[in-house]
């Protein structure tokens, strides 16, 4: 049950560590904290390893990329390989420069990830750039419909069964696999995408719901999706008049804060293909 999840997160308080995007980096501490985590921040390459070595998981976003950042995201990488920690890469803007695509190839080359989280676009970039997972078939559209959805699935098996991991696709309809299953998950809310770092946000809270539920990885996952998706829908639902995207973003960390696991097992809207 996917609400036992995040039932599992409040009770074991998993420690993440973040190297994220600085435009977001609040953002996520404060929905880790809201989902019963707790957050550390560093990227100093001389730091990264003794955080990572205290934490049970660590979540790298490449959103915001400097050269000393991208050093510490593999120090710190292979630091949580070596201590079987959870790792997962959220490869933002894969695809859209050659450092970006560059790093997050290189990232999923070198590194063992328990899961990847990003937007189709993103995650065809590695498909097609990675060593790990040639021969994947990524003549898939940028937008996952009703009408692509049995193709959109296919690929995202293919992609987590080659790249051994969790492969999380998000967007208008989101999907999440390990390789055999595929959530199929439509929660959320348009207006999401006029806030920045829904994102970046959910791939903090879906580390943490991973190190709590270590045997349970696919459905840990589905259940971030799912509880950030609904999150965005109750936050939604409590807008007042001259509220806007600020309000809205504070609402949906809110919602994530006041969320049980029969909250989310009664409103989170998904089928396994």
């Amino acid at each position: 049950m996917l609400g036992n999840c995040i039932k599992n997160v409040r009770t074991a308080v998993p420690l993440v560590h973040n190297i994220t995007n600085y435009v977001t980096v609040n953002d996520v501490a404060n929905i880790l904290l809201a989902c019963g985590g707790s957050p550390i921040m560093s990227d100093e390459p001389e730091d990264v390893e003794d955080i990572t070595s205290i934490c049970g998981g660590l979540n790298i976003n490449i959103g915001t990329l400097n050269q000393r950042s991208i050093e510490g995201m593999f120090r710190a990488g292979k630091k949580a390989n070596e201590l079987g920690h959870i790792l997962l890469l959220d490869p933002v803007g894969a695809g859209a420069s050659a450092l970006r695509t560059g790093t997050a190839v290189k990232l999923m080359d070198e590194l063992k990830f328990d899961a990847v989280r990003g937007n189709i676009s993103e995650i065809k970039t590695l498909a097609l750039g990675s060593g790990t997972t040639q021969g994947v078939d990524a003549d898939v559209a940028d937008a996952v419909t009703e009408e692509n959805l049995e193709e959109a699935v296919a690929f995202a098996k293919d992609f987590a069964k080659k790249a051994g991991c969790i492969a999380a696709i998000t967007g208008a309809i989101d999907l999440v696999s390990d390789g055999e299953s595929c959530y199929v998950i439509r929660n959320g809310r348009a207006e999401m995408g006029k806030i920045t770092g829904t994102g970046c946000q959910l791939s903090g809270i879906m580390t943490a719901f991973l190190v709590a539920n270590p045997k349970e990885k696919l459905q840990a996952a589905a259940a971030a999706v799912c509880a950030m998706g609904l999150a965005g829908e109750l936050a939604w639902a409590r807008m007042q008049d001259g509220d806007g995207n600020s309000a809205y973003r504070s609402r949906i960390i809110d919602a994530i804060y006041n969320m049980d696991g029969d909250t989310l097992e009664k409103g989170a809207k998904y089928e396994v293909r």
